[in-house]
């Protein structure tokens, strides 16, 4: 009896996590990817290069149009969806004395609002290829804030508190939802370029390729939160139990640090 193909979209494939994401799905038997991004000649450079059928759609996700043009092209194509990953994300450091609410907009729009639209479009097709999964790849800084990236975390909270509700809202459905909280992850988008140049620092980096393996644990392991590298949810802990502690240990570095265009994924 033929096995099922496994369908699994993941957006933000161009680069950094998305790209390392589509290669670990590509190793498992039967998947068969569509890769989202802006940038075609990425996708098509990616699917060329991967073990497993792969189809792309090159779109800004912010765009009007942008989860209609993705869910167009996934029922042109297949039958089914069986794995959302939403990676697509940016960010733009500055504090919010010097970026105001334009910053705040322009990361929510692409880091909350962007995924939500999205998911709201395939969500009836990951429900009638139940079970099936989706996973939201927010952040470390979901869970914890520091200076002159308070845009980027509020984005990232918003992202995880809405997470933990739909997991439980499409559970009954037989959609699993789960998250992934990356750390400090060089990448195209995320250079982390202050923390490579120091040794000590170096030591708090992960990869992309960690990420990935976390984001296939969350999806088809089902697991429903992972952070990487994993002693990074001890930040988290500790702000809900010694708040002051944290807020010391980050106070300072609050000065100009703006960065007007920082890549997406």
């Amino acid at each position: 009896m033929p096995v099922q193909p496994k369908i699994a979209l993941v957006t933000g494939a161009s680069s950094g996590i998305g790209a390392a994401t589509a290669r670990r799905l590509a190793r498992e038997p039967g998947t068969v990817l569509v890769l989202v991004a802006r940038r075609e000649d990425r996708l098509a450079e990616l699917a060329a290069s991967l073990p497993c059928p792969a189809t792309w759609v090159a779109v800004d996700l912010t765009g009007e149009d942008a989860p209609t043009r993705v869910l167009a092209h996934v029922e042109a194509h297949h039958d089914r969806l069986d794995l959302l990953v939403n990676n697509a994300g940016a960010a733009w450091r500055g504090t919010f004395g010097e970026t105001g609410w334009a910053n705040v907009h322009r990361h929510m729009e692409l880091n909350f609002d962007a995924v939500v639209r999205l998911t709201e479009a395939l969500l009836p097709l990951l429900r009638r290829s139940a079970p099936s999964a989706i996973v939201n790849v927010a952040s470390t800084a979901g869970r914890i804030s520091r200076a002159s990236s308070g845009a980027y975390s509020a984005s990232k909270f918003a992202l995880a508190g809405w997470t933990d509700a739909l997991s439980l809202e499409e559970a009954p459905h037989g959609v699993h939802v789960g998250m992934v909280l990356p750390g400090f992850v060089p990448t195209e988008g995320f250079p982390q370029a202050e923390l490579r140049q120091k040794a000590l620092t170096r030591l708090i980096l992960s990869s992309p390729e960690k990420v990935a393996d976390a984001i296939y644990e969350v999806g088809p392991g089902g697991r429903f939160e992972r952070y990487v590298p994993r002693p990074y949810a001890l930040a988290a802990y500790l702000r809900i139990l010694t708040p002051r502690l944290v807020r010391r240990v980050l106070g300072g570095g609050g000065g100009s640090t703006f960065t007007p265009s920082t890549p997406r994924r």
